[in-house]
């Protein structure tokens, strides 16, 4: 027996070289691949270089990163350094607090930056592209701003008084341990909470008055909530409402109740109750306000006397304005070009004038404000950039599978002629209940002025139409969001808006699971596809358990290892397992070496399945005209899972 146990694991370690050894050679020949063909397109590249850096120079907005306002003082960041300067005074007269360089951190950002309550310490957490690890620095603010402490892999921290911070670790892409640490008297740091289960993750947020600290323990679909009273910083937490199954909740706090954002009841979306602090539990729950059928909760934000709801309906954004005092809802529609919006940071929860900015991939942010004692809307014009004028929105219905109609966005200038000749750019996601990404990009303008169409699929699984449209697109129903993208390209088509042999795809993360399965079952649909850290090779993925994400993501993709049909499910739309010798689209790859999310193995093994089946079809069929497609993967060096600065998604 001691014999065979040492050869089985001598065979083990045999294997693990084996594939490590595969996959070096892999990346290897890839790398080799890359260099001989990038050459080809150095011209297009510099000439679209240029055009990029002229659009972002013309249209970059000038407000820069959110001011924090404390009284008198202002704190704002801006390359690399952060700021504090008088309100009332020029802002050239600011003085620098930290730099990122003077701490050698070369190749790092700010990620976030808390100032504590009385403003004498400021914590502030840098990270750099090739990892998704935050280092938190605590600085003591005076005449010579000093360190008071280093901490490394934090991914969320606030202060709960005003030496008092409490902060998250993050290890293999899981926050489970909350810390709380101080600075004064007896220094000190403990462990204040952690949480068992691997497929919730952990994170704190102040509510809006500051007085309490919240630690947010959430999986993709079950939430609980502790609170840490901020004029009690040392008590321990105290529950709101223990977890249910399918229950997401968030708090907020007003004159000693708590607002409550959550899924409770029915129909499961979300809704605004409230309940006393004394008590919490569910049962107390009261309702102030549902969002109808279809409407996305875009972003929730507290005032003193009203609270703020972004939401999305049919494609049009609306802004809900809910008095506390009059007891009354108003709905404004926002402008109809808008498609993403985002909400600048307000310190002061006694505010009268809401600021937040408005955009689509082809306007750049346009900056608005809401007036609660005036009751409207107000344009902000920061400055003189030149407005979109040539660019067309339309908002188009297409009937799926099992008749679902699925929104589709589309943007195409206004005097392009022959729209069926034109080149057509499709975008799809479907996962998680996240939306398609539409915030403003320098590219996607570029390829509306030379004369492109843009595409934007909502398919089920995002969650542009609320949690059901997530739900429906998820686990067991993830076929449908196949389904909702086949029939969208088709009604782009049966539009006259371009026509299959100039059409591309493409998808980012999990938007690769769609596109690969369409890659497979319609192949002719498109000409090229365009992948970007693609998640492809579900089943293996969610078989190994030792991967950071796999027993998380199980909410989202099923468990294959306990379930068979599942397993089965899974097999049936994965886009590796289902290759097969066809005539496919060219495709365009990017990965990168150090992505902690996407196995880089897996898109290997994906490229080289997908070459060699693209080239038997074309050995197999000498027919006159057969084309092989241009399969190419580009490896990055640097960069983290499709999360990168403005010089990197330049080059890329």
């Amino acid at each position: 027996q001691e014999g065979t146990k040492v050869l089985s694991k001598r065979k083990q370690n045999t294997a693990i070289v084996t594939s490590g050894l595969l996959h070096k050679n892999l990346l290897k020949s890839e790398q080799k691949n890359w260099n001989n063909i990038s050459p080809t397109y150095k011209a297009m590249t510099k000439r679209i270089k240029e055009k990029l850096e002229e659009l972002r120079n013309m249209y970059t907005l000038n407000s820069g990163s959110p001011r924090m306002r404390f009284g008198e003082n202002v704190y704002f960041e801006e390359n690399g350094c952060v700021f504090l300067a008088k309100a009332d005074h020029a802002e050239g007269n600011a003085e620098i607090l930290f730099s990122v360089e003077d701490f050698g951190f070369s190749d790092a950002f700010i990620h976030r930056i808390r100032i504590s309550p009385d403003q004498r310490y400021m914590a502030v957490s840098l990270k750099s592209e090739n990892s998704e690890e935050a280092t938190c620095i605590i600085m003591k603010l005076g005449n010579l701003p000093v360190v008071e402490k280093v901490i490394p892999s934090v991914f969320s921290f606030e202060w709960a008084a005003n030496d008092v911070l409490y902060y998250t670790t993050q290890k293999n892409l899981k926050c489970q341990n909350v810390f709380m640490t101080t600075f004064t008297y007896q220094k000190h740091t403990k462990l204040v909470y952690t949480e068992q289960d691997a497929r919730f993750f952990v994170d704190l947020y102040c509510t809006k008055d500051r007085r309490f600290l919240t630690i947010n323990s959430n999986s993709k679909t079950t939430s609980e909530v502790w609170l840490v009273d901020c004029k009690h910083p040392f008590e321990s937490p105290a529950l709101v409402q223990a977890r249910t199954t399918g229950v997401i909740y968030h708090i907020e706090h007003r004159k000693d109740e708590l607002y409550i954002l959550t899924t409770y009841g029915e129909p499961a979306e979300y809704k605004l109750m409230k309940a006393p602090v004394a008590s919490s539990g569910k049962e107390n729950w009261q309702l102030v306000y549902a969002l109808e059928k279809k409407t996305k909760l875009v972003d929730f934000e507290m005032f003193s006397d009203d609270c703020i709801m972004f939401l999305k309906t049919a494609g049009h954004l609306y802004l809900n304005v809910i008095s506390f005092v009059s007891h009354s809802v108003q709905s404004i529609k926002l402008p109809t070009w808008a498609c993403e919006f985002e909400l600048e940071s307000h310190p002061e929860h006694t505010t009268s004038t809401c600021y937040f900015q408005l955009s689509s991939p082809v306007h750049p942010p346009k900056r608005f404000a809401y007036s609660f004692k005036e009751n409207n809307l107000i344009e902000q014009a920061v400055q003189e950039v030149p407005i979109i004028k040539n660019c067309h929105t339309t908002r188009l219905l297409a009937k799926s599978k099992d008749e679902t109609l699925v929104p589709i966005t589309v943007f195409h200038n206004k005097n392009s002629k022959e729209l069926h000749r034109r080149p057509l750019l499709v975008h799809v996601y479907g996962a998680y209940g996240i939306d398609l990404n539409m915030s403003f990009k320098e590219e996607k303008l570029m390829l509306i002025e030379e004369g492109w169409i843009l595409a934007y699929c909502h398919v089920r699984g995002g969650g542009e139409q609320g949690l059901s449209w997530h739900r429906d697109g998820c686990q067991h129903n993830k076929l449908k969001g196949v389904h909702d993208l086949r029939a969208c390209i088709m009604l782009l088509h049966q539009l006259g808006f371009s026509q299959p042999k100039h059409t591309a795809l493409a998808a980012a993360s999990a938007g690769g699971v769609l596109a690969g399965a369409l890659c497979n079952t319609d192949p002719a649909l498109i000409r090229a596809m365009v992948l970007q850290a693609p998640f492809i090779d579900v089943l293996n993925t969610m078989m190994k358990t030792h991967l950071p994400l796999t027993i998380e993501e199980q909410e989202e993709w099923g468990n294959p290892l306990e379930d068979e049909k599942c397993m089965k499910y899974i097999k049936s739309y994965c886009p590796y397992q289902n290759i097969k010798p066809q005539c496919y689209p060219s495709v365009f790859i990017t990965a990168y070496e150090n992505d902690e999310r996407i196995p880089l193995t897996g898109i290997l093994q994906y490229v080289q399945k997908l070459r060699k089946a693209a080239l038997d079809h074309a050995s197999r069929a000498r027919k006159k005209g057969n084309w092989i497609p241009n399969i190419i993967l580009d490896v990055q060096a640097n960069g983290s899972h499709c999360d990168s600065s403005w010089e990197h998604s330049l080059n890329e």
